[in-house]
């Protein structure tokens, strides 16, 4: 199948063919055809298999078939903002031979921002991407005209749910007119999740592709590491490498400043992003990543779900994401899109063991155990942490060597 053969509008296939898209992702497919008969969809699928365009194209395709005369008709809602930001620049690219038009509103700007995003509203921009807290700040305000919204979207869904975002998005959806279409994309499916598709979603279709299944043009491997270890490590690996778009994850905010300062001391292009950052400075950085005037880009979770980076060489996880699904979304930076290759590699510390042990049940699949380099020594054990009965015991795994 082709993107002309799903009947979007002329001006759709126009944009469509500048950008260069060709054939349609399997989750595009499938959803697309959905979401143009106004179907209420419940949609699961990988990060970076296409959901965006999934149903950024057919609600263009709408406006260019019914303008909204001035009212918003579209509401999508996403967890973080440079998740709004990234989706609103698809819509510009997606929308440039229509007359749609979109707007980002997030927190964390100044008095300035929140005019615009007025404005915008006031106006009546086609189109809403927005985190919860800030549509709502907008909302309680009581000057915008909600009656035109034809479309709801929850983009990363299972994510919101995650950041506390529940009673928020029934906040936003009471306030909505009650004929509309709803459509909700997440990565994965937890019982969490259907429970919110119950209460917001009518007769919905559902769909999943490849849920939680990394691409399998990643390479993944793990070492076994003690934390005084793994700064070192890094360095080795980043060493004599093309340095071009590496992304190194940590879950705690000081771990990546330990780890920035330690990469630019000797010589490296890295900044860190996290949360104590203002929301001008994560921009900027993310901006140089991608331009490729930074080369090594050290994070917390902020940026594992939903930021479309290109050409992402490697990922580095310096330690186990507690929760196994997060070890997917972030190793999923890398090998985007069909045909992509990459290189996830994970340090395992003596007190990881049973969570990584998740993720390989998860993701049904052994992940290779590398040998630490000679001039490392040795590292821990590989043992698994059991707790049968409120009891503790370790057993090492069976016929384990490192490679």
């Amino acid at each position: 199948m082709k993107f002309n053969e799903l009947g979007f509008e002329s001006q759709i296939n126009e944009a469509i063919d500048a950008i260069g898209f060709d054939t349609p992702t399997p989750i595009q497919q499938k959803a697309i055809p959905s979401i143009m008969q106004n179907k209420d969809l419940i949609a699961c699928a990988q990060t970076g298999t296409g959901k965006t365009a999934a149903f950024v194209l057919p609600i263009l395709n709408s406006l260019c078939l019914q303008p909204s005369n001035g009212k918003t008709n579209t509401i999508i809602i996403v967890p973080t903002r440079e998740l709004a930001i990234q989706i609103d620049q698809q819509i510009e690219g997606l929308s440039y031979f229509t007359n749609a038009t979109s707007i980002a509103i997030y927190g964390g700007g100044d008095g300035q921002s929140f005019e615009s995003e007025k404005k915008a509203l006031l106006t009546g921009a086609d189109i809403i991407v927005c985190t919860p807290g800030r549509f709502i700040s907008h909302l309680n305000m009581g000057y915008f005209d909600t009656s035109g919204v034809k479309h709801f979207v929850l983009d990363e869904a299972d994510r919101m749910l995650d950041m506390g975002f529940y009673e928020d998005i029934m906040q936003i959806a009471k306030k909505l007119p009650e004929k509309r279409q709803n459509l909700m994309f997440s990565a994965t499916m937890p019982p969490k999740i259907r429970t919110l598709a119950t209460k917001l979603l009518h007769n919905p279709e559902t769909i999943s592709i490849a849920i939680s299944k990394p691409n399998e043009g990643i390479l993944q491997g793990a070492y076994l590491v003690y934390d005084t270890q793994k700064i070192e490590l890094i360095k080795y690996l980043i060493k004599d490498k093309n340095q071009d778009h590496i992304i190194i994850f940590s879950s705690r905010k000081t771990t990546v400043k330990e780890i920035t300062q330690a990469l630019r001391k000797d010589g490296y292009s890295a900044k860190g992003i996290q949360s104590d950052l203002d929301q001008k400075e994560r921009e900027q950085i993310l901006l140089d990543f991608k331009n490729k005037k930074v080369k090594i880009l050290v994070a917390t979770d902020i940026l594992a779900r939903g930021i479309d980076i290109k050409d992402i060489n490697m990922v580095i996880n310096h330690e186990v994401p507690h929760d196994a699904e997060d070890y997917v979304h972030r190793i999923g930076r890398t090998a985007r899109g069909d045909g992509g290759s990459g290189v996830a590699i994970t340090f395992i510390n003596q007190n990881e063991c049973f969570n990584f042990s998740k993720i390989e049940k998860l993701i049904e699949k052994e992940v290779r155990k590398l040998k630490l380099p000679e001039e490392f020594g040795e590292g821990p054990e590989y043992k698994i942490d059991i707790k049968p009965r409120g009891k503790k015991r370790y057993f090492k795994k069976k016929n384990f060597k490192p490679n």
